[in-house]
């Protein structure tokens, strides 16, 4: 799933969870359950990179599954797909977008009718994200384009990831 906030990828993700019989791995659900009205940067990357371990043994042992957070940077892109082909997995990657005023009208419709699943986000924080995304090209999306090399001062996507996504709040 790729997208900003209210762009739809849990409610895609949900379908494609039930329609796929896959594990679906949502960080806003355990940043809710282990930090409730705190959102702390400090432990996004760690539960994030905790799910991506979890989500690949899940591939190891058969299982699909649907990586539910942003991925806003085409790095954690290619990282993931790169996990996956190592695994003999094959990735669909789907891309969600919406306008800033539909973005604002599902985050307070959401914050209304279920405040224990989201945090409170300003138009400020929406536009300053909306600046950072990495927008997928149409060949990532269709798989058609080959993975990047890992950035300069990595030896593998293996060690981009576990850098990227830390074990640990350290």
């Amino acid at each position: 799933m790729v997208g900003l906030p209210a762009t739809g990828k849990t409610t895609a993700a949900r379908r494609l969870e039930v329609e796929h019989h896959a594990l679906r791995l949502t960080k806003d659900e355990w940043m809710k359950a282990l930090y409730g009205q705190l959102n702390p940067p400090f432990a996004s990357d760690v539960i994030e990179g905790r799910l991506v371990e979890i989500g690949l043994r899940a591939l190891e042992l058969g299982t699909n599954v649907v990586i539910d957070f942003g991925l806003w940077g085409r790095d954690e892109r290619s990282a993931l797909r790169q996990a996956a082909a190592d695994r003999g997995a094959a990735v669909t990657m789907y891309f969600f977008e919406a306008t800033a005023g539909e973005q604002r009208r599902r985050l307070d419709r959401r914050l209304a009718d279920e405040p224990h699943a989201t945090w409170p986000m300003s138009d400020e924080e929406l536009s300053a994200w909306a600046d950072t995304i990495q927008f997928p090209t149409p060949q990532e999306l269709d798989g058609s384009e080959p993975i990047d090399e890992p950035p300069a001062g990595f030896a593998s996507w293996d060690e981009w990831r576990a850098h990227r996504w830390p074990r640990s709040i350290g």
